[in-house]
């Protein structure tokens, strides 16, 4: 949605003159701009003893992030193992920016050094047993195998989304977190996210009526040479630093190590792994889970009801034929996929028809439109733009008058003492509608992990109701479920209707098996 600067600065205006009048709007200016203060947004406290001791277990794009944005209040990392020695070195060093400074400017140098680099998450786990808990950012394909080796070593579990590589590994690891009483996080950081949750009180609050549709999308253009960061060049410091590994393990070379003993085919895919199927999950994976996931809060985390969509390999591939841009490519995932996901509205029970429409797309080839979601209600339109800005616009009514990107709203309380929008040309802001110069936005990453470090002090193995994880690995089974079965419904061409028992850790059915699917 094309919107003029003028009119993005209205509907963020909007937007917080709207949470103004929720329970939370006490924190919506600081808790926003400031990481580190989900334990007042979040209503747990602040930790109370020594910081949790912490192994992190791959260092590489997403375990760079997670490293900058940790709270070291909350936690003490011991040790940090990757397979890649660049990435060993990155743990430490990061890339020079603020998304992924490295622990030496995160902690100093002389705390940072302290802290043990591993090649294998086994050596970690073996030269630590004093580690309380890890942080696990590994390709998706290996993230079952290393949590379910964290989990029988004692340690509590934070894991990357996609929570796993298919449902069947999602139910064995909740299983064995269970037997073993341990915590089982999954890092959907929107369950964290302040502007989100600000967004998430507004549609609890009815204020844009009733929602029949959300567009979601993460659109980027990898098209131009080079600009694709999911196809990195092989390091030669990777490939000398695996092959002395493998003679020193008995094998012939890193390849042969890497798919006898660490469960990758080969060192190509260890390092491309995003682009085959058998290491990572796709678009819907990568990139899908976050918003199918966003679509999941707004609607009050309902389970869908079925999904449907097209995937294909539409720019990748033989260079020459087809687009004269075409880039020649061995990539496996397609580039372009198209989703669309119907969930039940909240009287679905009663009414059949009470039916809301999620719609998502992931291409490769234009980024005009950012990332984010569009939640279409009756009453307004809200609009999620990168996990940054959040920005809300009326619709025009016959009762409550105008409306659209031009106008400035207000709310008041309404005649069945609820809030209601109303709609205004006035030029300036009210005094809550001010908060919206908030500078930067924390993405959740650090309130994840504070929380975490948290539940895990106190003990606390309860719901969300009760103070619990937000992101709990039931929770991130059910984002998984929906990303793996979208790769289903591309794959097979069909409508494919979500089942109950695929939801329940404790049933074996899982889409992936499912004989009405691949049968």
């Amino acid at each position: 949605m094309q919107l003029t600067p003028e009119q993005q600065r209205l509907g963020k205006d909007n937007f917080h003159e709207a949470v103004s009048f929720t329970r939370r709007s006490f924190l919506v200016g600081a808790a926003a701009a400031v990481p580190g203060l989900g334990a007042a947004y979040f209503g747990y406290e602040h930790l109370q003893g020594n910081p949790v001791k912490v192994g992190f277990i791959g260092s590489g794009d997403e375990g760079s992030v997670l490293l900058g944005q940790h709270p070291p209040a909350y936690m003490d990392i011991v040790a940090v193992a990757d397979l890649r020695d660049l990435n060993r070195v990155r743990a430490l060093h990061g890339d020079g920016n603020d998304v992924r400074p490295g622990l030496i400017k995160k902690l100093g140098r002389e705390t940072a050094m302290k802290i043990e680099l591993y090649r294998d998450h086994r050596e970690l786990l073996k030269a630590h047993p004093e580690i309380e808990a890890v942080v696990i950012a590994v390709p998706l394909c290996q993230h079952a195998r290393v949590a379910i080796d964290c989990l029988n070593a004692g340690k509590h579990v934070l894991t990357e989304k996609l929570m796993a590589h298919s449902v069947t590994e999602c139910k064995e690891m909740i299983r064995i977190a269970r037997e073993k009483k341990l915590l089982l996080a999954v890092g959907h950081q929107r369950h964290y996210n302040v502007l989100y949750d600000n967004a998430n009180e507004l549609i609890k609050n009815g204020l844009l009526g009733d929602i029949k549709f959300i567009r979601a999308q993460w659109h980027r253009n990898n098209s131009f040479p080079g600009r694709d960061s999911w196809q990195p060049a092989i390091a030669k410091q990777d490939r000398a630093g695996l092959d002395a590994m493998a003679k020193e393990l008995g094998f012939k070379d890193a390849d042969e190590l890497l798919s006898k003993d660490l469960g990758y085919p080969s060192l190509d895919k260890l390092v491309k792994w995003r682009l085959y199927n058998n290491t990572g999950g796709g678009l819907m994976a990568e990139l899908g889970s976050h918003q199918l996931d966003a679509c999941s809060i707004f609607l009050g985390k309902v389970k869908p009801i079925a999904c449907q969509g097209y995937g294909g390999k539409n720019f990748y591939g033989v260079k020459g034929i087809g687009s004269p841009e075409q880039q020649a490519d061995d990539r496996e995932i397609d580039d372009h996929v198209y989703m669309t996901f119907e969930f039940p509205g909240p009287h679905y029970a009663e009414d059949k028809n009470d039916i809301t429409i999620v719609t998502y797309s992931s291409i490769s080839t234009n980024r005009m439109e950012p990332y984010g979601e569009t939640v279409f209600g009756s009453r307004a339109t809200l609009i999620m733009k990168q996990e940054l800005e959040a920005m809300l616009y009326k619709e025009a009514s016959p009762v409550t008058g105008g409306g659209g990107a031009d106008q400035r709203l207000y709310v008041l309380n309404g005649n069945d003492g609820k809030p209601a929008l109303q709609a205004s040309d006035s030029t300036g802001p009210s005094k809550a509608a001010a908060v919206a110069d908030i500078g930067q936005v924390s993405r959740g990453y650090t309130e994840e992990m504070e929380h975490f470090a948290y539940c895990i002090r106190t003990n606390n193995f309860g719901p969300i109701a009760e103070g619990g994880l937000r992101c709990p690995g039931e929770q991130g089974m059910k984002d998984a479920i929906m990303a793996l079965t979208s790769n289903l419904a591309m794959k097979h061409k069909k409508r494919i209707v979500f089942k109950d028992e695929w939801f329940d850790p404790t049933n074996d059915a899982v889409p992936e098996t499912d004989p009405e699917i691949v049968g």
